[in-house]
């Protein structure tokens, strides 16, 4: 798979994925998901805001590649 980041943001079929979760597990079980159907850039750690509930996970898609290329 390809790497990608935020320069390629702009190319048609990419995208920027954030997922909010209550926790890390839960977080990183969307990427797996995700990562199934299309490829991704995967990211290896949550972020936590202070004052705000739960974790957050940012990482990019690729809708144009499937997740075994």
């Amino acid at each position: 798979m390809r790497q990608i980041n935020d320069a390629h943001v702009a190319l048609p079929g990419l995208a920027v994925v954030e997922v909010a979760a209550s926790d890390d597990e839960t977080a990183f079980a969307v990427q797996k998901l995700l990562a199934a159907q299309c490829a991704i850039a995967p990211a290896d750690c949550t972020t936590k805001e202070p004052g705000e509930p739960g974790v957050r996970l940012r990482f990019f898609l690729d809708l144009h590649q499937d997740a075994d290329a």
